[in-house]
């Protein structure tokens, strides 16, 4: 394993679950990759490299987190359901979907978007048929009351680009096992005491209890790759030789099989002709220490402002712009001003005095969710054949979300398991 973001974590405890010896490779000190926790000083608190919004219908996360044995540590809301501020017209609500898959709650005005009737709901279908290549406002109606007050807030989180441009596939796929999955697959999910105490220090342990060997900071610098793949480039065929790391070179025979869990441009240095996407989208989180007020949702959505939501843990208030590429270089002290006037009001907080806060800028946060990046996402396979592919960049079928990237490490693990063994 070569790679201990959640990607190579997920396909670690899989590995490890069927039985292989897994050796894992971080180039980092730590493992996690951008999904993880960190103390900060200037906070004196434990917060998270972003905010992750996880929905109750990520089945990979569920299974991946009751495998390494934390699913306890995700917390929301027993019921879905979504609360809204309007920062504009300071108007609230809350959407309530219905627990079954039937939606009878867009029959309900208590429960559906306000100012919407249930034939609203039906610009949604198209989506659900969407061409390769198109763009989600070249499917479906991308205006009106629905989409701003539920739909745009949904896609920017889980797309990360501004919705109208964003790949149609993609979304469908959010919305297929989010929203037509039923209520019970569209509640929101928090890791309630960080991203690292859910999803990754569990996963050490268990690797750890399992007989698995962990070595951090240790950084992959070349693939050595045998002469049979270089003959036909076309064809699943030869094999990774050895690991070159610094000052050491780590030989692999037969038995042995790489999982590349890097960033793309990283799987782009080591793995010849392998193709990945080619534009990036950034998040900013700016983290507020401030107990949330009693009452609040653990997730609130944000209309017409400059974050998107709200997220409420223990003893601070974090708030998330997705899409921020317009934002990465604003002063922090200016972008925490103008977020914290929306935290406060969406909060019902003082406005006076600001409390003390933290921006986290993630330039690079994920692929851009676009049609035409779409395309350039690579397979699990390669074509040596102990050689797997993954990552939330891969081609997962979603857009590069938690659950996405869970998958392509376990589909990265079975496949090189399920594979016919060589002679």
């Amino acid at each position: 394993m070569v790679g201990a973001g959640l990607a190579g974590l997920a396909a670690a405890v899989q590995l490890q679950r069927r039985g292989a010896q897994v050796v894992l490779h971080e180039a980092a000190a730590q493992a996690g990759g951008r999904c993880r926790s960190y103390y900060d000083e200037k906070l004196g608190a434990t917060i998270d490299s972003g905010n992750h919004l996880i929905m109750s219908g990520n089945a990979a996360t569920l299974n991946y987190l009751r495998a390494i044995g934390s699913a306890d540590e995700l917390t929301g809301p027993a019921l879905p359901e979504f609360p809204f501020v309007d920062l504009a017209t300071r108007a609230r609500w809350t959407v309530r979907m219905s627990p079954g898959r039937l939606p009878w709650w867009i029959f309900d005005p208590d429960m559906r978007v306000p100012n919407t009737g249930p034939g609203d709901y039906l610009n949604v279908v198209p989506l659900l048929f969407a061409k390769p290549g198109r763009s989600v406002a070249q499917t479906m109606r991308s205006n009106g009351p629905l989409w701003d007050r539920l739909l745009a807030p949904l896609f920017r989180a889980m797309l990360n680009v501004e919705p109208r441009e964003a790949s149609a596939e993609l979304a469908a796929a959010t919305v297929r096992e989010t929203l037509f999955s039923g209520g019970l697959a569209t509640r929101t999910l928090v890791a309630r005491h960080g991203l690292s105490s859910a999803f990754v220090d569990p996963a050490l342990r268990l690797l750890q209890h399992g007989g698995a060997t962990i070595e951090l900071g240790s950084r992959l610098e070349k693939l050595v790759f045998g002469a049979g793949a270089q003959a036909n480039t076309n064809a699943i065929s030869g094999r990774v030789e050895a690991l070159d790391f610094a000052g050491r070179s780590i030989a692999l025979d037969r038995n042995h099989a790489v999982v590349l869990a890097v960033a793309p441009d990283v799987a782009q240095t080591l793995v010849p002709g392998v193709r990945a996407p080619t534009r990036f989208t950034a998040t900013v989180s700016v983290h507020f220490a401030v107990e949330p007020p009693f009452g609040l949702a653990p997730v609130t959505g944000l209309v017409n402002g400059t974050a998107q939501w709200l997220f409420a843990f223990d003893g601070r208030l974090a708030a998330t712009v997705y899409g921020a590429q317009d934002l990465i270089d604003t002063p922090a002290d200016e972008l925490a001003a103008r977020v914290w006037a929306e935290v406060a009001l969406a909060a019902n907080l003082p406005a006076a005095p600001m409390p003390m806060y933290q921006v986290v800028v993630d330039r690079n946060a994920t692929f851009a969710a676009l049609p035409d990046q779409e395309t350039l996402r690579p397979g699990t396979r390669t074509r040596w054949n102990n050689l797997m592919l993954a990552g939330d960049w891969t081609a997962t079928g979603l857009p590069a979300t938690i659950e996405g990237a869970i998958r392509s490490g376990q589909k990265a693990a079975d496949t090189l398991l399920n594979q016919p063994m060589e002679r």
